[in-house]
């Protein structure tokens, strides 16, 4: 089903000649959409009422404290998003307390400057699981104590989400916990062949902070055995290098795309796709964990961040039938 082109509006449809091509023909660039996403708003910070332990809103109430406090404790519950579909109420979500703004620090990353790894957690589908429906992917960022640091959601259509698959453009809209879209990440259109040396094949993603305002970029190189990235400042000037393994997509075991020096000689982080079974596999509800120094610069922190959403596109981004048909 590789040799099939999707046809645009504009297209005719009633020919099957006209939708079988070579399989070495590449798709022409997914059209232009208008997106529907509608960023959360702006206001002043939330105070917490006396004697509620901090970081524990909701981002859907943030107004009210939707906690579940058992008998006798003071701990909440709380659960991990999608372990317990069949609860209708809203279940609290525990949320990293706000920092304080801090100097030369863009508005929104105070947290992630305050930390030297978080969690990139995949939300389940069971429609992609299903029907191989391509949804807009959601995503849970975390910290080592299971507090909410920020959500992830994809804001790209229909057409092209299910067109063009792992290749398709995209633009992943970060929030905090008061809802208000502190980052954005986007991925243009670039063809893929099998000699990544052509500069118009190499993927790249650019980070904003604010919205608007670039922050760094994540570029590929060309390799012939290994995924290789840097991480560049506004400036496009290379910062970093992101080194991934030969076999990208490692069954039983953990995938490792170590974050290092220009020159190679240092490691300082690392970007660590788990290995959690072959549901989570198939369901590509993928598990994150992304290492980094704590006094790294916070645009740099952010620019490792859009890379580790960049790597998950490119190699883990497959539905069922694609993963049988590479092994």
């Amino acid at each position: 089903m590789s040799g099939i082109v999707p046809t645009t509006p504009g297209h005719p449809i009633n020919a099957m000649a006209n939708q079988i091509k070579s399989t070495y023909t590449e798709p022409e660039a997914p059209p232009d959409y208008i997106s529907h996403y509608l960023p959360g708003p702006t206001g002043p910070a939330v105070h917490l009422p006396t004697g509620i332990p901090m970081g524990c809103y909701s981002q859907q109430h943030s107004g009210a404290v939707p906690l579940n406090l058992p008998a006798g404790g003071s701990h909440p519950i709380h659960y991990q998003p999608g372990k317990y579909p069949a609860l209708h109420q809203p279940v609290p979500v525990m949320w990293m307390p706000g920092p304080l703004p801090m100097l030369n620090c863009p508005a929104g990353l105070e947290g992630l400057a305050q930390l030297d790894n978080i969690h990139v957690l995949q939300h389940f589908e069971p429609l992609e699981l299903l029907t191989h429906f391509e949804t807009n992917n959601r995503y849970d960022i975390k910290n080592n104590l299971d507090q909410m640091i920020y959500t992830v959601t994809e804001d790209t259509d229909n057409f092209t989400r299910n067109s063009y698959r792992s290749l398709r453009p995209f633009v992943l809209r970060v929030t905090d916990y008061l809802g208000r879209e502190v980052m954005t990440m986007q991925r243009p259109f670039r063809y893929s062949c099998c000699c990544c040396c052509c500069p118009s094949a190499r993927q790249e993603l650019e980070v904003q902070c604010p919205p608007g305002v670039t922050i760094g970029f994540v570029s590929e190189h060309w390799n012939l055995c290994r995924a290789v990235y840097s991480i560049q400042n506004e400036k496009k000037e290379d910062v970093l290098r992101v080194l991934g393994p030969c076999a990208t997509y490692g069954c039983g075991s953990d995938s490792v795309f170590e974050v290092k020096s220009l020159d190679g000689a240092f490691t300082i982080g690392s970007i660590i796709r788990k290995w959690n079974g072959l549901l989570s596999t198939m369901a590509n509800a993928d598990h994150f964990e992304i290492h980094f120094p704590l006094d790294l610069d916070v645009k740099m922190k952010a620019t490792i961040f859009g890379a580790c959403f960049l790597i998950d596109f490119m190699y883990f981004e497959r539905s069922t039938s694609q993963h049988s048909h590479s092994r």
